[in-house]
């Protein structure tokens, strides 16, 4: 989508699978558009695009998005504590993971929207039918919600999770269950028996290798109630090296140990 719009003929992209994520195609389709190139979606379905050659990148300043990929985190964290706000989001974005308020407002959490931040509350959540097919990378984190919500969570179209940094489905079910979780894992997704008492903690739990399981588990470790041991924590620098800094001016407790 980058390069074709560059070449002396016009090109087209067929796609001839399913395409999952699509939010990031129309994420980069309105980029571009803001830079003046412009690409059509022939079939308005993510299947067919004409990208016109001989165009050309426009320089203009803009605004970077807040990523809603990384404010799940502490809006998850928000609704397990005493209450978090996420500033610096967009609520007109494209982003895929921005489905991260309503599938939580669905669970019944506490959310406040402003006009760039969401503020989380702690409070009860009930179980929902979570669709992983657009957010995938919100999966690890809303599971943790979903461990100790009432009743039971079903999330589905998540077989991609399974080829990311690592397997995510079993990493999350292997060590959310490890802290006193009731997860099984499904072909496709998980289904998770809430337990809004809480998990029991007291366990070595493993990252994977993953920086999204790392900030899941720590998310998770909220409400443990005994503390966990993570290895693998420093996995976050891949998307967010300021995370654990963050999770501490929040109100996290962390020990580093030799």
């Amino acid at each position: 989508l980058f390069a074709l719009p560059l070449l002396k003929g016009d090109s087209e992209i067929i796609i001839t699978s399913l395409l999952e994520s699509a939010s990031y195609v129309d994420m980069t389709l309105n980029c571009l558009a803001k830079y003046g190139v412009k690409i059509e979606n022939v079939d308005g379905a993510h299947r067919h695009y004409l990208v016109p050659g001989k165009q050309h990148f426009k320089a203009q300043d803009s605004k970077v998005e807040g990523d809603w990929s990384q404010a799940a985190f502490w809006t998850v964290g928000g609704a397990l504590g005493a209450g978090i706000t996420a500033s610096g989001v967009d609520f007109a974005s494209l982003q895929g993971d921005k489905a991260v308020v309503e599938i939580m407002q669905r669970m019944g959490a506490d959310i406040a929207q402003n006009a760039d931040s969401v503020t989380v509350n702690s409070g009860a959540t009930q179980a929902t039918v979570i669709d992983a097919s657009d957010c995938p990378d919100i999966i690890p984190v809303l599971s943790v919600l979903a461990a100790v919500s009432e009743g039971t969570t079903k999330i589905i179209n998540a077989g991609r999770l399974r080829i990311k940094e690592c397997d995510r489905l079993a990493a999350m079910t292997s060590e959310l269950n490890k802290m006193g979780a009731a997860i099984t894992e499904e072909a496709e997704g998980l289904t998770i028996t809430g337990k809004p008492e809480g998990l029991r903690g007291g366990v070595e739990a493993d990252a994977w290798n993953d920086h999204r399981i790392a900030m899941s588990l720590a998310i998770a470790a909220q409400c443990c109630a005994e503390p966990i041991i993570l290895t693998g924590a420093g996995s976050v620098s891949k998307s967010y090296p300021d995370f654990w800094e963050d999770y501490k001016s929040v109100g996290g407790k962390i020990e580093v140990l030799a």
